[in-house]
């Protein structure tokens, strides 16, 4: 039985591609080009400053201007790292639900913690998660195995009663290879809902009062 839940941050937890959007934007005014509009930008949200230069600028990381472009990149949202970024629409009633039934609960990402610290203080909620794991915490991040198994480390709960929350193929990837079940956020981050069926996990939600019901599943 799921004893901790773990949740991916961007398009999981928080709705976070209104600040990535910001910053993106602010680099193609920067460089005479138009504005993109957040839906467009969000399918790109959880590929982080890669994908998003890629979409506004198509521009793979060996071009000559890629670092410098990165950079101003994440300097921006590093600035402006929770100005729209809000949790998503019930994630704030999920958390109390698992913090009243005792259920510690965590944050495994690929944001670097350069980021991951800061948005999860300015949100509240730094010193409510039982651990924080950012992309650089260990020496592999996901799909890899390792933050995930950190997390288990950390929380002293065995990998198969740990429930992961995300919104990638990734995580689902991940959590396989941790011996983890995972359950896919439908309301995150995706190109095409059809493709979700074809990740290794044990379910999807629509909303994320909708994982209540796979706790008590073995």
């Amino acid at each position: 039985m799921t004893k901790a839940v773990l949740f991916d941050l961007d398009g999981t937890f928080a709705d976070t591609a209104p600040d990535l959007g910001a910053a993106l934007n602010y680099l193609l005014n920067l460089h005479g080009r138009l504005p993109l509009p957040l839906k467009t930008i969000r399918p790109q949200a959880s590929h982080g400053s890669l994908g998003l230069l890629k979409l506004g600028f198509n521009i793979e990381p060996d071009a000559p201007n890629f670092a410098g472009l990165r950079d101003s990149f994440l300097d921006y949202y590093a600035s402006h790292i929770c100005v729209h970024t809000t949790l998503f629409p019930g994630m704030v009633e999920l958390v109390e639900i698992l913090e009243q039934r005792g259920l510690p609960w965590g944050i495994v990402t690929n944001k670097p913690h350069r980021f991951t610290l800061p948005l999860m203080q300015a949100l509240g909620y730094a010193q409510r998660a039982a651990c924080l794991i950012s992309g650089d915490t260990c020496s592999r991040a996901k799909p890899f195995p390792d933050p995930l198994l950190k997390a288990s480390e950390l929380l002293k709960i065995a990998p198969q009663h740990c429930l992961y929350l995300g919104d990638d193929k990734r995580d689902a990837e991940a959590a396989q290879a941790a011996g983890m079940r995972c359950i896919i956020a439908r309301y995150g981050y995706h190109d095409s809902l059809e493709e979700l069926a074809n990740w290794p996990a044990q379910g999807e939600i629509d909303l994320p009062s909708q994982l209540l019901q796979y706790l008590t599943e073995r």
